[in-house]
């Protein structure tokens, strides 16, 4: 079987009936899943990542026809909100506020990043290598914006005066102890931005990542 061919067997094996039920479950339009399985578009590695990661699915066995098509382990998803919420939107959609009315897809029971506010899922390449596009990290809140730790992850939310900015970068001291310093990990997303302090809505460092092999 080819890729696209396993890909289908997938879908079917989970027990979806439809294309569109697995499209609007993976939050996608059937028009980009129907690109996808006709060939016209490649299958990304973040959507397999989230395949993985969402059903346990085996990516070996989607790549190359190794193994099971689903793994016997998986994440601790907890059904009985035990854990951190997990949820599965960009971060151009991220806002504290909705955060706190938004159904999350799942609670993960990972006792390491128990402590942290959310899970949300990584798009773009600006900070990789330290964070792929596909992978899985856990954020926690920060309220004190002058006890930083300076070459550390973070979120950050701005207001309007720092255009509305909703990233993930490197945070670094600024000569100016009222602005910061944000900065890229990948080499190829060049040159730094500076924002005040007083521009932050909101802030969460990332504790660490998760990938579908972790738990």
């Amino acid at each position: 079987m080819t890729e696209i061919e396993r890909l289908k067997s997938l879908i079917a094996q989970l027990g979806f009936k439809t294309q569109k039920e697995f499209a609007l479950d993976m939050k996608i339009t059937d028009g980009n899943l129907s690109d996808i399985l006709r060939g016209r578009i490649g299958i990304s590695r973040a959507f397999k990542e989230k395949i993985g990661f969402k059903y346990n699915a085996n990516i070996e066995w989607l790549e190359q026809g190794l193994g099971e098509p689903i793994l016997k382990k998986g994440p601790a998803i907890s059904e009985a909100k035990e854990g951190v919420p997990y949820f599965d939107i960009t971060l151009a959609d991220f806002d504290k506020f909705l955060l706190e009315e938004e159904k999350p897809e799942y609670f993960v029971n990972y006792k390491p990043f128990n402590d942290c506010t959310a899970y949300l899922p990584v798009y773009g390449d600006s900070m990789y290598p330290k964070y792929a596009s596909g992978e899985i990290i856990a954020v926690r809140e920060v309220t004190n914006f002058e006890v930083l730790q300076w070459g550390e992850a973070y979120v950050v939310m701005t207001d309007e005066s720092s255009n509305h900015m909703r990233s993930i970068k490197l945070l670094y001291e600024h000569a100016d102890k009222g602005k910061l310093i944000l900065r890229s990990s990948n080499p190829n997303f060049k040159g730094d931005t500076i924002i005040a302090k007083s521009s932050i809505q909101a802030l969460y460092i990332i504790k660490g990542k998760i990938t579908r092999n972790l738990i």
